[in-house]
């Protein structure tokens, strides 16, 4: 196959969206819709890709970073005027792929399929289209004996040609040079005073070019994102199309429409996603891990064979056979050795806990170093805030702490102390000890009568 050109077009502002946000810049399943695109450039081995940018470029611009050129199309003119951007930058002898940074679902073996047709057939321009049932609001594919005639809008079209269900999808491939050609004898003669990209096919015509169509058999693949209507309808499609996949990977999935997946997701074989649970960012499961119901992991790291319930965690790590829930809350920092328990209404942060330690229910451990085998009584919490600054409180290897205890940080407990029950502990403590700090039980008769006087 020659060389290729992306030509990415993602220069709107995006209206209808109602955003000071790029249009390209908002998320769909966890990602910014550019980068869906740019994904599937890659997929082919695309790697000459130009983007061109207008609203927001400078957000653009810090996000593309080096994954793309970028080219600044200053005035928004319509799509035609856009490639003219780029006119300079692109070889004649090349092929050049054309596609908008709002269409997300666009998949990486159409645009494979697209080129090779484009690349066997030698035409100067292939047009991918799709079959909608309904096909309003899209350019209509005009044909004669199968032969490409053209491209009408829906708002010049006549009534015969709106009953047309083959649609343009604004996605397609042109030798460098026909287009070089073609582009320069565009002109902005229409309502909206803008250069139309899919003039160049009346012009190729005009001159005899040969142009062919390849029809996709997923129409969703067509569809745009130009309000947030669309871009949540999107969604549903790629959610269904990423839970399908990890399906057919070897992953459970309990009651599958109600488990949200996000793209940069990474599931091991076995995993069971119970129903209610969202996995978002770069998180990885891995093999034999049970996630739910009910549970968010944002940015997390699961390893072999943890059990995760109704609980919410964000940049941590859970480590081989852990416990974790009901209704504990895991903050960034959090890392978790082998078999680690984590009860119910437990907060972690910023801590490292190791393998065997036991947090099992109504405690907070916040920058903190737990050692193994550690047993923290209920309503146990870490004091690691002075007022100004944050503190550490490290226990180490198999130390018990009695339930209510109070750790005002920076404090060290030595391995194998034991921590009475209702202490609150401001000095270190060596090994092997047990401390106690609480004052002496005193009892009072009479006192509910003694009230009353």
């Amino acid at each position: 196959m020659s060389h290729f050109t992306a030509v990415i077009l993602a220069a709107g502002k995006g209206t209808r969206m109602k955003s000071e946000l790029p249009k390209v810049m908002h998320t769909l399943a966890g990602r910014p819709l550019i980068d869906h695109v740019l994904e599937k450039v890659a997929k082919p081995g695309i790697n000459d890709v130009i983007t061109i940018v207008g609203h927001g470029r400078e957000m653009l611009w810090e996000h593309l970073g080096e994954r793309t050129r970028v080219v600044v199309q200053e005035e928004q003119l319509g799509t035609g005027h856009a490639v003219m951007q780029v006119l300079p930058l692109i070889d004649e002898n090349s092929s050049i792929l054309v596609l908008s940074g709002d269409q997300p679902l666009l998949a990486g073996h159409t645009l494979q399929s697209l080129m090779e047709i484009h690349q066997k057939t030698g035409s100067s321009a292939t047009v991918l289209t799709a079959v909608m049932e309904n096909p309003s609001g899209y350019g209509r594919i005009l044909k004669e004996n199968n032969v490409f005639q053209g491209i009408i809008e829906e708002k010049d079209a006549d009534v015969l040609q709106k009953g047309i269900k083959e649609i343009n999808t604004g996605t397609y491939c042109f030798n460098g040079a026909a287009l070089k050609f073609a582009l320069q004898k565009i002109t902005p003669k229409n309502a909206q005073g803008e250069y139309y990209l899919t003039d160049v096919f009346d012009i190729l015509l005009s001159y005899g070019q040969k142009i062919e169509i390849f029809c996709t058999d997923d129409p969703s693949e067509a569809l745009g994102i130009n309000n947030r209507v669309q871009l949540a309808e999107a969604e549903d499609i790629l959610y269904d199309r990423i839970r399908k996949y990890w399906m057919m990977e070897g992953v459970t999935i309990i009651n599958p429409p109600s488990v949200f997946i996000d793209a940069e997701v990474v599931l091991g074989k076995d995993v069971i996603l119970n129903p209610f649970t969202m996995i978002k960012g770069n998180t990885r499961i891995e093999e034999g891990a049970n996630i739910g119901p009910s549970t968010t992991l944002i940015n997390c790291v699961c390893q072999k064979g943890c059990q995760i319930e109704h609980s919410v965690a964000r940049d941590a790590v859970i480590g081989e056979n852990c416990l974790v829930g009901p209704y504990a809350y895991l903050r960034p920092g959090t890392v978790l050795g082998k078999e680690v328990k984590v009860g119910d209404f437990v907060e972690i942060k910023n801590s490292i806990i190791e393998e065997g330690t036991k947090v099992p229910h109504l405690s907070y451990i916040g920058d903190s170093r737990l050692g193994k085998n550690v047993n923290i009584g209920a309503g146990t919490i870490t004091c690691n805030y002075d007022g100004e600054n944050k503190h550490q409180t490290i226990i180490e290897d198999r130390v018990f702490v009695g339930s209510n205890t109070n750790f005002v940080a920076p404090v060290s407990i030595g391995k194998e102390a034991v921590i009475g029950a209702g202490s609150t502990i401001t000095k270190d403590v060596p090994d092997q000890a047990l401390a106690i700090e609480r004052s002496q039980q005193r009892i009072i008769e009479n006192w509910h009568l003694s009230k009353k006087k």
